[in-house]
């Protein structure tokens, strides 16, 4: 049993924490997290958290095999498991992360009973996710080492969805200007251009798919610099943006 002092000193010490984190500059701190956790993982990752595709581009998908299937009742459902790694706390992020599609879209992320495609929720070496459904187990990875934030958590379900990152849409160039002086030359292909059904919304530097101005960065230096206007803040992980559903409705016809 704790003592009450011995809980009252781990109150202390978790609020301090907490108050750190909130301190912290969240914008830039979320966006680098993704790609400092992904940078030892043993996957291959393209653009830092997407699983090497099976031979397709994101939302452009002739059959819509890559695509979950909407039910009668005009939901979407997305069967998924959670590994049972995860803590209490860590799966109420996760469930909340999902309750904000529930809120706001079509999509209902619903607990997998016999179905054959679905999310497999797992703390692997990273947080990652293929884009798009590709059938079977599917892994959704949220490391318990620095992913289960619920902007995270948003993030690689919008992947799973079938939604690339905002800064490799196919008229990226007309809104931000990639900086390849300053991108690692071994990242380069991060910034390639992808052939992305833009579902007719414009781009959107607060979208939670858009990575921050130092992704990929060699020496410290922006890599992605919006225009006209520098100061224009990108790569935030806090809460999809109202055209981040906006998309999600207009691709699953919510």
């Amino acid at each position: 049993m704790v003592s009450k002092a011995s809980f009252s000193i781990l109150a202390l010490l978790f609020g301090f924490s907490q108050a750190l984190y909130l301190n912290q500059p969240q914008q830039t701190d979320m966006t680098s997290m993704i790609l400092t956790i992904n940078n030892g993982s043993s996957e291959l990752l393209l653009e830092g958290d997407i699983l090497l595709p099976r031979g397709r581009n994101g939302l452009v998908c002739a059959d819509s095999s890559c695509f979950w299937k909407k039910s009668s009742n005009g939901l979407v459902e997305v069967p998924y498991t959670v590994s049972s790694v995860f803590s209490f706390s860590e799966k109420t992020v996760i469930a909340n992360a999902m309750a904000s599609f529930h809120s706001k879209t079509c999509i209902r992320f619903v607990p997998r009973t016999n179905q054959t495609d679905y999310l497999s929720i797992e703390s692997k070496t990273g947080c990652y996710s293929n884009v798009g459904k590709t059938g079977g187990a599917q892994v959704v990875s949220l490391s318990r080492l620095g992913c289960v934030h619920y902007g995270i958590v948003e993030h690689e379900l919008n992947h799973a969805l079938g939604f690339q990152h905002e800064h490799t849409r196919s008229d990226r160039d007309g809104y931000v200007t990639i900086n390849w002086a300053n991108i690692d030359p071994n990242t380069v292909s991060n910034f390639d251009l992808k052939n992305t059904n833009n579902l007719k919304t414009p781009y959107d530097y607060s979208s939670i798919m858009h990575y921050g101005k130092t992704a990929f960065s060699i020496n410290g230096l922006n890599t992605i610099t919006p225009i006209p206007d520098p100061t224009v803040a990108i790569g935030q992980r806090e809460e999809m943006s109202a055209i981040d559903i906006l998309r999600i409705n207009t691709l699953y016809q919510c």
